[in-house]
């Protein structure tokens, strides 16, 4: 009988635990090589799976890839897209789209740690968008929704002794996905203690980082979405043959007219039509944002998560601060001086230590057709953003020389009301 269980269980058995060999070796197996192909498709695909593995980021930044990190705007594609002018451009460099819709400071130093190799002493974009910093910051589902294991066993696996990472071990136990490994969860209560990792700790991180790691390497490829690709090649046939500004100002402008013929808003149709018509009708977002801020929330401090990390690896970084679109403004009340004490607070954290490319867009909101919705980029918006972008990315900068500072992980920065900026600076020295 023995025998003849065996016989049934044993491949069974032995191939489960050939598997499981597979998953906790050291070594990654380079049979699953990232073609060219699918580095193009990944690139823009904003799928989650890419933002939160590994394999294909760490071989596309390899080659002439540049991150874009940023949430939903990227997936606003239409012929003037940062994606659709360097394909049809052919570029010394190609986006690689990191963020969606939820995406925020948090997700995105944890989606740094496992493409560190790709950022230092590098190049990167990074899109900020005010509506991040509203009162309580990152929302925990929509963290949850892009948390990656792979990420925090690799950053845990480097962690220093420091307020960078304390600040960054807390925030994390504050989301409730945090808990979904316990030993991770006890892993990140000693960091956030300051208090070193136990050597089982190590050893099950180590091996738990290799599993993820094979997993990633076996399955991020896997259903890769193709239609942002096609989208892409589709829009750069709208361009003209030759790269000439003033002509994709004007396509820009005929664009933006021939789609947005029937609102007052002056943002895409599709859009207008696809909910907010109807919202209008019943009255209620009449100045429904009259009391909304983004001077005062956690999020600043997980931004400043971002510049350390960025620091940390030396990354020449051109911020991008986009604009809110000003027919919305007024429709909704949203305080006009509010957004302007935003810009000031984030320019401040942002030169205060020496991250000084910054692509400020805040004041052209009211530009005929430079949003594509009440929020996003659009049409000469994107074109905005390539004037900095493409020489930026094309030509030799300065190195950057940053100081961070770890004020900006205080309460007391957080909650500034950014009229004390200047007793603020003063009384920091």
């Amino acid at each position: 009988m023995a025998k003849r269980l065996l016989r049934i269980f044993g491949p069974l058995i032995l191939a489960a635990v050939l598997v499981l060999a597979v998953l906790v070796s050291p070594v990654t197996f380079g049979f699953k090589h990232v073609s060219a192909d699918e580095e193009r498709q990944a690139a823009v695909s904003l799928s989650p799976n890419v933002l939160k593995g590994k394999r294909i980021k760490e071989a596309a930044l390899k080659d002439d890839y540049v991150p874009f990190f940023g949430s939903s705007e990227w997936s606003r594609i239409d012929p003037l897209h940062p994606s659709v002018l360097a394909e049809k451009y052919n570029r010394s460099y190609r986006p690689f789209l990191l963020g969606a819709r939820g995406t925020q400071s948090l997700t995105q130093f944890f989606v740094m740690q496992n493409m560190q190799s790709g950022l230092r002493n590098k190049k990167a974009v990074f899109v900020i968008s005010p509506q991040w910093f509203v009162k309580d910051g990152t929302r925990k589902d929509a963290f949850a929704f892009y948390y990656s294991q792979l990420q925090t066993t690799e950053w845990l696996s480097h962690y220093r002794h420091d307020a960078i990472d304390q600040y960054a071990a807390k925030r994390l136990l504050q989301m409730p996905v945090a808990q979904s490994d316990h030993f991770i969860y006890a892993a990140l209560q000693r960091v956030a203690a300051n208090k070193p990792l136990t050597d089982y700790q190590r050893f099950y991180l180590k091996t738990k980082m290799n599993m993820l790691t094979q997993e990633d390497q076996f399955f991020s490829g896997i259903n890769l979405p193709s239609q942002n690709l096609n989208r892409v090649n589709k829009q750069a046939k709208q361009l003209p043959t030759q790269y000439s500004y003033s002509a994709l100002d004007e396509l820009g402008g005929r664009l933006g007219r021939e789609q947005t013929g029937n609102n007052r808003f002056r943002i895409s149709d599709k859009f207008y039509n696809q909910g907010l018509k109807q919202e209008l009708k019943t009255g209620k977002l009449k100045n429904f944002q009259k009391n909304l801020s983004y001077t005062k929330s956690p999020e600043f401090a997980d931004f400043q998560l971002v510049l350390d990390q960025f620091a940390r690896l030396n990354t020449n970084v051109l911020f991008i601060i986009p604009p809110v679109n000003d027919q919305w403004v007024k429709y909704t009340g949203l305080s006009r001086s509010m957004l302007k004490q935003f810009d000031r607070k984030i320019r401040y954290q942002l030169q205060s230590q020496g991250f000084n490319n910054i692509c400020d867009l805040s004041n052209d909101g009211n530009v005929p057709y430079f949003m594509t919705d009440t929020i996003h980029l659009g049409w000469r918006g994107w074109l905005a953003v390539d004037k900095q972008v493409k020489p930026f990315l094309t030509q030799q900068q300065a190195a950057p020389k940053y100081k961070t500072n770890d004020k900006f992980y205080s309460q007391r920065w957080q909650q500034l009301d950014p009229s004390d900026l200047s007793q603020y600076a003063e009384s920091t020295k």
